[in-house]
This record gives C-alpha cells, sequence and structure tokens, in this order.
C-alpha cells in the first residue's frame, strides 16, 4: 500500500493555526505550548520538531522592543503616573507576548518540517589530543 501524498503547504498558515504541517488538519499542539506526539489525522510523528526556547525569545524580543517603543511614545506624549504604566501598559506587553507565542511556536515548527530539521548529530572529525601532525 502507497503511502498518500500530501501538496506542499503554506508554513506561515499552518503554523497560525497550529495546525499539522503535513495535512494541515490535525492539531499540532495539545493545552497552550506542548507539543503533540503525533499528528492525530495523518500520523505525522512530531518528533523532528522541538523548538525549545526560540519561540519564546523572539517574541519577548520583538514584543519587547515594540512595546518600549510604545511605552516611551505614550509616557512623552500623555505623562501619565506610574499607576498608569503598572495598571495598562506593563499587562498589555505581557498579553501581546501570550497571544503571539503559540502561533510563532506553531510557524516554527512547520519551518522545521518543510526544511527536513533533524536533531544535530555531532561527528568528530579530528583527532584531538591523538597526537596531530600540525604540531
Amino acid at each position: 500500500m502507497t503511502e498518500p501524498v500530501y501538496p506542499p503547504l503554506n508554513t506561515l498558515s499552518t503554523g497560525i493555526r497550529c495546525r499539522c504541517p503535513r495535512c494541515g488538519e490535525g492539531p499540532l499542539l495539545k493545552g497552550y505550548l506542548t507539543l503533540r506526539d503525533s499528528c492525530p489525522a495523518c500520523g505525522l510523528d512530531y518528533g523532528f520538531a522541538e523548538p525549545a526556547d526560540g519561540p519564546a525569545f523572539f517574541v519577548m524580543s520583538g514584543m519587547g522592543v515594540l512595546g518600549m517603543i510604545g511605552f516611551m511614545a505614550f509616557e512623552f506624549t500623555v505623562h501619565p503616573p506610574v499607576w498608569v504604566h503598572l495598571a495598562f501598559t506593563f499587562p498589555l506587553i505581557v498579553i501581546a507576548c501570550l497571544g503571539v507565542l503559540r502561533p510563532f511556536k506553531g510557524w516554527m515548527v512547520s519551518e522545521q518540517f518543510v526544511h527536513k530539521a533533524a536533531p544535530p548529530e555531532w561527528e568528530s572529525v579530528g583527532k584531538h589530543g591523538d597526537g596531530s601532525p600540525w604540531r
């Protein structure tokens, strides 16, 4: 029996929707950020993908820059008291980070699938410490 052929999907679309990068149907995540073991629709093993802290780093960096630009523009034009920033500005930045984090993680997993990411395999090509001829 031959395996079904899946057309290439748009990684941005499947990532934002947090869907399987191969079939576009099955959910990619269980819970908020936990990656499933495999796709319930097509059976794709998600073992190839582990973005680790990459999505969090990029989202925090990007939203931090945008949030600080907004924070400074608001501060220099309106001059609100500190409690306004504590009550509204900082929670708004946190909510923006949490809102973007899940789709960004889905997009990174989709990109790993398209580019055939695999766990790193280290192989020593030199004989370090074995008496190199370059001494």
